[in-house]
């Protein structure tokens, strides 16, 4: 299946560019101006075309395109894709808001052109260990979540338009990693509520520093951290429950490895791509075998969906959810 890749910086070139390799797609064409990326992109895939403009990445014959530029073109460039007809996957966020969230999904329903988004970290071993830990009750009932992506990185990156660019340019963690932290609390614990919002932006313009609380209709309350600013960065994971805690410190090396130019062949890594986890008892502390972490099998479902009409990976509704408590939250933080 012949894919095109709008946008090769961080997303485009060190996550769907071999992700789509692995499972097997063939990357026809790159969207990119950046004469560096596109020398990139010609090593990565020396057959592959580069274009300059969306329009003619539509032009180029494709089965499948990607939207893997900054967050103010996604919902421009996913309508563009939908109107000729072409499925899409876009890196998270969908979008800047829920309302341009709708407009995208609206046409997409009414093209029958197919839209899913990129919420890889469902498939991190953190993500897939902590179903496994709540499917065979080895922390009794969980009530309480602290997830976090926290870093310390006191400079702003000037190459960076994450961290450079306002809110309403689609700049900022909220938009970046708390869509990560959303989106697995929502796929473990079900829907849920914004309780409380902390965004700040510390270094600049950009939100860099932003804490929400969500109420689950499970009864979980989820804390979420995302912080480019935290001296001590705290632990990956600790759920609690009411025998026991699940802590994990770190990241599978999923993303390490992509960026080292590796890649999931057949769409499942050959490598140990495990995170240590421990369950703590009070004063007994035991490590117990994480579930191995896939980004691959992201595209090995959107494979599975043009092949066969199954499933796409990630639902309308996931998306939908995960926009309305970003948008919560900044109205909360306003008040």
């Amino acid at each position: 299946m012949r894919v095109g890749i709008a946008g090769y910086g961080l997303a485009g070139r060190s996550f769907h560019g071999p992700l789509l390799k692995g499972a097997g797609f063939e990357i026809a064409a790159i969207l990119t101006t950046n004469s560096t990326r596109a020398r990139q992109a010609k090593e990565d895939f020396p057959l592959v075309k580069i274009v300059e403009n969306f329009a003619d990445l539509l032009r180029q014959d494709l089965d499948l395109v990607v939207i893997a530029t900054a967050n103010k073109a996604h919902a421009e460039q996913a309508l563009g894709a939908i109107a000729a007809g072409i499925p899409v996957v876009i890196d998270k966020p969908a979008a800047r808001t829920v309302a341009e969230t709708q407009a995208i999904f609206a046409a997409a329903d009414k093209a029958g052109v197919p839209v899913t988004v990129f919420y890889n970290r469902i498939w991190d071993s953190d993500a897939l260990t902590i179903k496994r830990v709540i499917t065979q009750g080895l922390i009794g009932k969980p009530f309480r979540l602290d997830s976090r992506f926290e870093r310390f990185r006191p400079q702003l990156n000037p190459a960076s338009w994450r961290e450079n660019e306002s809110p309403e340019n689609g700049g900022g963690l909220l938009l970046d990693l708390q869509t990560h932290l959303i989106s697995t609390a929502l796929d473990w614990f079900g829907p849920a509520q914004v309780v409380s919002a902390q965004i700040r932006s510390i270094r600049g313009d950009s939100e860099d520093d932003v804490v929400l609380t969500l109420k689950h209709e499970s009864g979980v309350d989820s804390y979420l951290s995302a912080s480019a600013i935290a001296g001590n960065p705290g632990p990956r994971i600790r759920l609690l429950g009411t025998e026991g805690a699940l802590v994990i410190e770190d990241l599978d090396p999923q993303e390490v490895l992509l960026r080292a130019g590796e890649f999931p062949e057949g769409g499942t890594w050959k490598v140990p791509t495990t995170s240590r986890a421990f369950i703590y008892k009070g004063d007994a502390k035991e490590e117990i075998t994480g579930v191995p972490g896939n980004y691959g099998a992201f595209y090995l479902a959107v494979k599975a969906a043009l092949t066969d009409g199954a499933a796409w990976p990630i639902s309308q509704e996931e998306v939908l959810a995960v926009a309305r408590i970003i948008d919560r939250a900044r109205e909360i933080y306003a008040r």
